[in-house]
């Protein structure tokens, strides 16, 4: 029985996955308020931090990377990265609809609840990569996603809005993120490359499907 347990893989340690999930809620719930109370506290460009959905799936990479360790099962951190999603969109539109003058239409909370129920189950896992990637290129992948974000943020307000201070912005995060995350500087250098095609690509993706719909 010993070898066997030996040579075993490690069962995925579910006892505290609700409590994780609560956590993952909530944090997302204050994460939505606190971006609708922050619009044009941060100075310059820099506001456009606080209505921003890249800064968003931020929080749902947080919480893939937080539970990395305790589980090898991508959904742990998909489900984590998910609920961290939607629970900003619940907290934001929320405080919006009891705090402010009221969300108006329904069009665009049920927009943001669908693309969160995509964007965080793939940075929770995108989190738990950029922690603990079995394979190189995973890391690299998951950092480069996270640059291109932003950097497809900034193309949007260059591109499409003509604001250039924010895409400067925007693209700074974009380069920022990798490197500071980065473990070296060939991993860093792998997810810029990463970062630069993503950037266009979910730019592309994104913010033509966005257009689309509003339009």
């Amino acid at each position: 029985m010993a070898a066997t347990d030996a040579i075993t893989s490690p069962r995925p340690r579910w006892e505290h996955a609700p409590g994780a999930a609560l956590l993952c809620l909530g944090a997302g719930l204050v994460g939505g308020i606190l971006t609708n109370l922050s619009q044009g506290w941060l100075p310059g460009a820099w506001n456009n931090l606080a209505n921003s959905g890249a800064v968003w799936t931020m929080l749902a990479f947080a919480a893939g990377a937080a539970l990395a360790n305790r589980t090898d099962d991508h959904r742990v951190p998909a489900a984590a990265g998910a609920l961290a999603e939607i629970g900003l969109v619940v907290g934001y539109y929320g405080y919006a609809e009891f705090g402010r003058d009221g969300l108006g239409s329904l069009t665009f909370p049920l927009l943001w609840l669908a693309l969160a129920c995509v964007a965080g189950p793939l940075f929770g896992i995108a989190g738990a990569w950029s922690r603990r990637g079995t394979q190189p290129w995973r890391r690299h992948v998951a950092l480069g996603a996270l640059g291109g974000l932003f950097g497809s943020e900034g193309l949007h307000y260059w591109l499409g809005l003509g604001y250039a201070p924010q895409a400067v912005a925007c693209g700074a995060l974009a380069c920022g993120l990798p490197l500071l995350l980065g473990r070296t500087w060939k991993e860093r250098g792998l997810s810029l490359a990463v970062a630069a095609p993503a950037s266009f690509l979910t730019y592309q993706i994104l913010y033509g499907f966005l257009n689309a719909v509003s339009g």
